[in-house]
């Protein structure tokens, strides 16, 4: 499988299916990140002499999966960063977890307060110092075996807020050992996937509704036959 998986590109934006346990953009492990494999994609198929320009305007977590934005011009990446800021860019993600949420859907307020030297993040009920405030909208979607399907809409956009905050209440997302989850899973990806993503188009100033499909994974690929959930080709209608 390729790890440029494209669903949208146009001469402002490409926008691609990100696999689990590829960075989005480079660390101090040296390993490639996934805005290089796209600058790769790019310099390939339109034959792009010298430096490729592509910018990041967000990130997911290293073992997340899903849709990620990129922006091909300095005018869609100043243009998207400020879509994010102002929050004109609505997210959906689906996310495993061992218990079901208790209320099965509702609404969840926290302050966030990242450690950076054990990037591991702290949720609050109350103001403390130096945290930020996070909010996200959760549903549950189904059960299979002993998990459930979680549709998760997040409000704001704190480093690892849909992790901690739903493993805050007692629902920590599968495979995540960092938040409480019980044990990794065999290729250590944990099961969030950035299901959806809706905004106006920076430039062309249409609507632009992104939807990514799962995985290509035993565990994910059940979900696909769920029918209570009423799973078609890979999405959920009106996911948004």
């Amino acid at each position: 499988m390729s790890i440029v998986q494209p669903i949208y590109e146009d001469n402002h934006l490409l926008i691609v299916n990100k696999p689990s346990g590829i960075l989005v953009q480079g660390d101090h492990t040296g390993d490639k990140p996934l805005v290089d494999y796209c600058k790769d994609y790019i310099k390939e198929k339109y034959n792009k002499p010298g430096e490729v320009f592509l910018g990041v305007v967000h990130r997911l977590d290293r073992p997340t999966s899903g849709a990620v934005v990129f922006a091909r011009t300095s005018k869609a990446l100043e243009r998207m960063n400020k879509l994010f800021k102002n929050r004109k860019v609505y997210k959906t993600y689906w996310a495993v977890v061992k218990r079901r949420p208790r209320p099965a859907q509702g609404k969840l307020a926290h302050w966030l307060k990242k450690d950076p030297d054990r990037n591991v993040t702290t949720a609050h009920d109350h103001q403390v110092d130096g945290a930020l405030r996070a909010e996200l909208e959760y549903k549950t979607l189904g059960k299979l075996n002993d998990h459930f399907l979680v549709e998760v809409k997040p409000l704001t956009g704190r480093p690892h807020q849909i992790r901690v905050q739903l493993a805050s209440i007692g629902c920590p997302i599968r495979g995540d050992l960092r938040y409480g989850f019980s044990k990794p899973n065999p290729d250590r990806s944990i099961n969030l996937h950035a299901k959806g993503l809706y905004f106006e188009h920076p430039v062309k100033k249409e609507p632009i509704m992104i939807r990514a499909g799962l995985p290509e994974e035993q565990f994910w690929e059940q979900y696909l036959t769920l029918e209570n959930i009423k799973v078609k080709d890979k999405n959920i209608d009106n996911i948004y």
